[in-house]
């Protein structure tokens, strides 16, 4: 199974690539699509829709995984990550991929074991489970990687328990 996690932003969107051969997990691909700041939010959004797309046919993923989008201070970061998740959920409706999005604190659970981790331990734990001999980078790469791990691992153990290995 390929998973592709994603880390959305306007400015920068970082994506990853896993391989999943049972607990087996490697890694096909990783980095980011990044958007000019002086273009117009449509012909940003519209760059971003055309690397998923080519991302998308490329490599073919049964799944596309997200973090969940929370609320916080800055509503205006919100809604442009809110926009460019709908792009990336547009690509994958287009091609009947399956989506499954996972809150901040599952994927910290599911990749660190604690969901009050702080970035660099996040960053760490992908790199030493995925037997990278650097930190992906930027840091968008490492957290859509972070995110298609906590589904490798949360799909890993829900196969487990429903006894579908």
């Amino acid at each position: 199974m390929v998973i592709l996690g994603f880390d959305p932003g306007t400015a920068i969107t970082g994506y990853g690539f896993l391989r999943q051969d049972g607990q087996q997990l490697s890694v096909v691909d990783f980095g980011c699509i990044t958007t000019a700041a002086n273009l117009p939010a449509p012909r940003r959004l519209q760059r971003i829709y055309e690397e998923v797309c080519r991302l998308l046919d490329e490599h073919q993923p049964h799944v596309v995984v997200t973090e969940r989008l929370f609320f916080n201070r800055n509503e205006t970061t919100a809604l442009s990550v809110g926009r460019t998740i709908g792009v990336i959920l547009l690509a994958v409706a287009q091609r009947s991929i399956d989506w499954v999005e996972y809150t901040p604190l599952q994927v910290k659970t599911a990749v660190v074991g604690y969901g009050g981790a702080e970035k660099k331990q996040i960053q760490y734990m992908v790199t030493k489970l995925l037997g990278l001999r650097e930190t992906p980078k930027p840091d968008d790469a490492a957290d859509a990687l972070a995110v298609a791990l906590c589904h490798a691992h949360s799909a890993w153990a829900t196969n487990l328990e429903s006894g579908r290995r």
